[in-house]
């Protein structure tokens, strides 16, 4: 089987490819400049295709022959500024990889979306996959634009494509990962005293991964699957990543106002043209905020052992 992997040099597209390397031949698929600094030490061929999802025609070629596509290109922000990029990539770019598929009779998709494309509601504080999205001030642009993207991939089945949706959560790689969400770990290891009162929800990398292709392997198509280990308060997480790393962890919790006043501050660093602050005002209100992504559906499919945060965090150290 032919393999094609969108985001392939990602936190999540390259350990995608190590695991999906036991089912058959890796394509990969990046741009010019992409860095494979993720990839170096794997033990298998890639076979590579120079293109972009905005680039209809490097799709096409790059659908020669392949059996299987695994999407997991996409943009992560929450910066104003990036709005118009966040559809271009995940949304429009998602429109662009279906056609090409069903242009080039390639029939078999995963689509890589996000918890955040679950939705968010004040009502609610648990949710799954049968939870129907409602427009919320809780909903980021980063998160309406995994929404539409889910849409196009849906699109594509009810246009012949068998499909399977994964929604991870907060990925867990290694800390050296510092382009990644494991960034997140940069904020406990430069000691800083503060933590948000609300929960995290994440998984490991690997465990991720290797959900994927078991549902791949169980035939799960046409159905969406939640990736979430847990979910845990930001402030147990910070002290078991403190612990593992000896570092002192955040002990003061922050209120609503000084978390309003930060992302006050974000905004106006950011009209000075101060980059790279991850954080808005409505993601950093969700920090706030208390919310459980059920995994129930996939572990009735696959009763999977995850990785212990320990066990996460141990490996996290690794070079």
């Amino acid at each position: 089987m032919n393999i094609l992997i969108t985001g392939i040099t990602g936190l999540f597209g390259s350990q995608l490819a190590r695991e999906f390397s036991l089912l058959g031949n890796i394509h990969g698929l990046k741009k010019e400049q992409s860095s494979l600094a993720l990839l170096q030490d794997i033990d298998f061929p890639i076979k590579w295709h120079q293109g972009e999802l905005s680039e209809v025609d490097s799709l096409l070629e790059a659908l020669q022959g392949i059996d299987l596509v695994i999407h997991a290109a996409g943009l992560v922000s929450f910066s104003s500024r990036d709005k118009e990029r966040l559809f271009e990539v995940n949304t429009t770019g998602t429109t662009n990889l279906v056609n090409a598929m069903l242009s080039s009779g390639v029939t078999k998709l995963v689509h890589v979306s996000s918890v955040a494309a679950i939705g968010r509601t004040p009502e609610l504080n648990v949710l799954n996959e049968n939870f129907k999205w409602i427009e919320s001030p809780l909903n980021t642009t980063y998160a309406v634009s995994k929404y539409w993207a889910e849409l196009e991939a849906w699109r594509g089945e009810q246009e012949g494509i068998d499909l399977i949706v994964v929604n991870p959560a907060v990925l867990l790689g290694k800390a050296s990962h510092t382009k990644s969400s494991s960034a997140i770990y940069s904020y406990v290891l430069k000691e800083n005293k503060f933590y948000p009162k609300g929960d995290l929800n994440y998984i490991d990398v690997r465990d991720a991964a290797k959900l994927t292709r078991l549902l791949v392997e169980k035939k799960a198509w046409g159905q969406r699957f939640i990736l979430n280990k847990e979910s845990i308060s930001f402030r147990e997480f910070f002290a078991a990543i403190a612990v593992a790393f000896g570092k002192k962890g955040p002990s003061i919790p922050l209120t609503d106002w000084q978390v309003a006043l930060f992302s006050g501050i974000v905004s106006f660093l950011r009209i000075f043209g101060v980059k790279n602050i991850p954080l808005n005002k409505k993601s950093a209100m969700l920090s706030q905020q208390k919310i459980y992504f059920e995994n129930n559906k996939v572990q009735e499919l696959l009763d999977y052992r995850y990785f212990s945060l320990r066990e996460s965090l141990d490996w996290a150290k690794t070079p």
